[in-house]
């Protein structure tokens, strides 16, 4: 039987010579898990960012050096007409950062939403850094109205909540135990730069980084307010 699984980091891209990026540790991590021999499909989802062009070259051109297959899937200026067909034939769905609090409704105006979940059913391996890590789960800190603000209408594929840059951001580790303190936002996971976690279903198999002493913090409501722990983590 398939086991769903998600990657959620706040990594994935490396830079490059003259302005260009490869795959770092984090991607190509995601990479290994899809299993494949060869070359694996990859959908880049950049919804977050806005669909940005200029990304899609950079992107594009590290997923030809690294062997990969890959497309762009883009919904400003809608490029696929049956959703179900992009992302249910691909063997890892990538989706870059920028705003959650844009990624969120466009997805669900366009059903993507809807066609993710199916795919990830089937098998289709979901990751993503920053909001695109962010959106899995049920919510968490987002800086995507221009200050840190709390998300509680996340995808919920992953019933926790989440916290991005925790370690680089000093807004989003109170934001985060402040929501999840007062019940707003169940307990979840805070990711240094770096760093990810490994669902299989819903339930936390595997911690990661690609950065010496990167952490993924446990944050769980304790009383009146929380409890967090730093896992120890597995060095790609």
């Amino acid at each position: 039987m398939t086991v769903p699984r998600i990657l959620a980091t706040c990594g994935g891209w490396a830079d490059a010579s003259w302005g260009d990026v490869r795959f770092g540790p984090l991607l190509r991590f995601a990479l290994d898990l899809t299993g494949v021999e060869g070359r694996p499909r990859v959908v880049f989802v950049n919804t977050a960012g806005g669909d940005q062009r200029v990304d899609d070259g950079r992107e594009l051109a590290a997923a030809m050096a690294a062997g990969v297959d890959a497309v762009h899937l883009r919904l400003f200026g809608r490029t696929a007409l049956d959703l179900d067909e992009v992302v249910g034939t691909a063997d890892l769905v990538w989706a870059g950062g920028g705003s959650v609090a844009n990624l969120l409704p466009v997805w669900r105006t366009h059903g993507l939403d809807i066609a993710l979940r199916r795919a990830w059913e089937r098998g289709t391996l979901l990751a993503g850094t920053s909001a695109g890590a962010l959106c899995w789960h049920e919510g968490g800190p987002t800086s995507g109205f221009g200050e840190i603000r709390t998300v509680t209408n996340g995808l919920g594929f992953i019933p926790g909540s989440l916290g991005v840059h925790y370690d680089s951001q000093a807004e989003r580790r109170p934001a985060l135990h402040a929501a999840v303190a007062s019940g707003a936002l169940p307990g979840g996971f805070g990711l240094d730069e770096g760093t990810g976690v490994l669902y299989e279903g819903t339930r936390a198999v595997d911690v990661v980084t690609e950065l010496p002493g990167g952490a993924v913090h446990r944050v769980d409501r304790f009383g009146d307010g929380v409890v967090e722990e730093a896992l120890p983590t597995r060095v790609l």
